[in-house]
């Protein structure tokens, strides 16, 4: 740098306390110190409701049809669009094949592996 423009600048400050440069660290360091801690701080979120619809779509014995208008709203807040579009279907089939006569279980087989597939792949990305 040329002389011009050092002339220019402001002087260092060199003649500080032991006392001063601790209180600009403090100044300097709390801050970022808080920043960082508060980032850690982050607030748990919530499990995804699909998640629990999952769980309680495994206990299929003794479910009335007021159980599977519940299991079908929590599939219905999902997140994940796959699970949701899955779990809505399986639990619209169960609403379905409660009065449905003469079917050969096909069709609930398959949206059942397509459901459980949905579930595992998010309990996994958890």
């Amino acid at each position: 740098m040329s002389n011009r423009l050092a002339a220019h600048l402001p002087r260092a400050i060199t003649n500080l306390s032991s006392r001063a440069r601790s209180a600009i660290g403090v100044a300097v360091a709390t801050p970022l110190l808080l920043f960082g801690l508060l980032g850690l701080g982050r607030p748990a979120t919530r499990p995804d409701s699909g998640l629990a619809g999952c769980t309680s779509i495994s206990t299929t014995h003794g479910l009335t049809a007021r159980d599977f208008r519940e299991i079908r709203a929590l599939f219905a807040a999902s997140h994940w669009p796959r699970l949701r579009a899955a779990g809505i279907a399986y639990a619209d089939l169960l609403s379905q094949l409660r009065t449905a006569r003469g079917t050969d279980g096909y069709e609930a087989v398959w949206f059942y592996q397509r459901l459980s597939a949905a579930c595992a792949v998010h309990r996994a990305s958890r």
